[in-house]
């Protein structure tokens, strides 16, 4: 586990990065870090292996302060990957690969099985590209190798700082999905920092977002599209991304007003604008035999039963499930 404790960072020009963040990474799940430019983001996250240190405020590593422990051996210990690779041009693939396992004292046999097991894991066959040199590889591939090395020393903590965002689309999608796989395969402690949306919608199991160093909300993928805690983190997700990423039933009333009776056809029960199609739907199952009085603030704005949500339904048709 991962904590910060009313951390701040301020650099000497007086830019404060980070204003006080407490939070918690939660273990062996993937948290994507993001938020707009300079909000503080890469800093949070280069002060889990000290590259940078704070002003003030304490990080734990399972409750140990990271400040009692040699640099180098923290470094040593956490997984590290970045946008630009960072992989040596004149060392061969298995020798960039094993750099930590040989820093870490291990034995060539180990070293030697561990560059094999990882090859294979991302998708690249050891025969083929253990011997190569990195400008022999594509883009996607050296950063298929930047991962594999940052797992080399069997770390419980990855750092990955945009590693994706230099990728045509085409790699990064594919990236994307098999670090999904790969991490119900080792699950580690990963923080990623992304300044792509969809990507932290994609790929995370908690999303923290930031603005000018604070942190603005944290929630899953999920709890992010279905509720949003302030107006920027509404705007920063996006109107057009939230409502193409919920399914129907999460959908609330007020969206589809224009499906709405004007008159009820029937007796009538309240319901308030800002309830989900599930929710609407299950108390229409409850009283099949009445209408619902969607009210806004108080008043009325209309009138919905069963009709209402097929008539909906059908002008979203492609969803995967209706009531899901």
């Amino acid at each position: 586990m991962i904590r910060f404790d009313n951390v701040v960072k301020r650099f000497e020009d007086g830019t404060e990065a980070l204003k006080g963040i407490s939070v918690t990474i939660p273990t062996n799940k993937l948290t994507a870090i993001i938020g707009p430019s300079g909000c503080g983001k890469t800093t949070l996250m280069r002060m889990i292996n000290r590259l940078e240190e704070p002003t003030a405020g304490t990080i734990y590593i399972d409750e140990k302060p990271i400040i009692e422990q040699d640099e180098t051996e923290l470094r040593r210990s956490i997984g590290y990957v970045i946008q630009r690779i960072g992989l040596i041009p004149h060392m061969p693939i298995e020798d960039n690969i094993a750099l930590v396992p040989e820093m870490l004292g291990w034995e060539k046999e180990r070293i030697n099985a561990r560059v094999d097991e990882l090859l294979e894991m991302v998708e690249l066959d050891p025969a083929v590209f253990k011997k190569r040199y990195p400008f022999e590889l594509s883009g996607g591939q050296q950063q298929r190798i930047g991962v594999a090395r940052a797992l080399a020393g069997d770390p419980n903590i990855i750092l990955m700082d945009e590693p994706f965002s230099a990728l045509d689309p085409i790699s990064r999608e594919q990236l994307q999905e098999e670090l999904k796989k790969l991490q119900k395969k080792i699950r580690k402690t990963i923080i990623f920092v992304t300044h792509d949306m969809d990507e932290a919608l994609e790929i995370a199991d908690q999303i923290l977002i930031m603005r000018d160093g604070q942190i603005e909300q944290m929630a899953t993928p999920a709890e992010l599209i279905t509720h949003q805690s302030t107006a920027f983190v509404r705007e920063f997700i996006g109107e057009t991304r939230i409502a193409q990423r919920r399914k129907f039933g999460q959908r609330e009333l007020l969206e589809f007003t224009k499906f709405f009776d004007e008159m009820p056809k029937g007796d009538v029960r309240r319901v308030d604008s800002a309830a989900t199609i599930r929710e609407v739907v299950a108390l229409l199952d409850a009283h099949p035999e009445n209408e619902l009085e969607v009210t806004k603030g108080g008043k009325i704005v209309g009138y919905v039963g069963y009709h209402t949500f097929v008539n909906a339904a059908l002008q979203e048709e492609g969803k995967e499930q209706m009531y899901e």
